[in-house]
């Protein structure tokens, strides 16, 4: 089943935290790990992403396969978050736009604006 919209997605709440790069985030789901992964490590995620009006562009967790991947190569607003996380922990982060694609995307398909994502961190190589 697609997760469900986050109630907060327009905006982050009051009690979400904010890095100096503007990067917004909630814990939703302590973690049990203590390593957090350097922006060069590969990453095993389960995520879902809305835009800020509530539509789901993108979801491994709708898909029912989590994804691996080199921190390095994303949007800067994922390299930052994501070593912020331990393993096991799931957090909900608001993304802005100068941290995702843009107001206006270059690549084709890619959502504009601040993004919401849900990310649960599986794994670290």
């Amino acid at each position: 089943p697609a997760p469900k919209v986050p109630e907060d997605a327009a905006a982050a709440p009051k009690a979400a935290a904010v890095t100096p790069s503007g990067l917004a985030y909630k814990v939703l789901t302590p973690g049990t790990g203590s390593q957090h992964p350097a922006a060069t490590a590969r990453v095993t995620v389960h995520y879902s992403g809305w835009t800020k009006d509530g539509k789901m562009f993108d979801s491994s967790v709708a898909r029912g396969e989590p994804a691996t991947f080199p921190l390095n190569g994303v949007i800067d607003g994922w390299t930052e978050g994501v070593q912020l996380m331990v393993v096991g922990e799931k957090t909900r982060f608001w993304i802005p736009a100068a941290l995702a694609y843009g107001e206006t995307p270059r690549r084709p398909g890619a959502p504009s604006g601040m993004l919401v994502f849900d990310i649960e961190l599986i794994g670290i190589e």
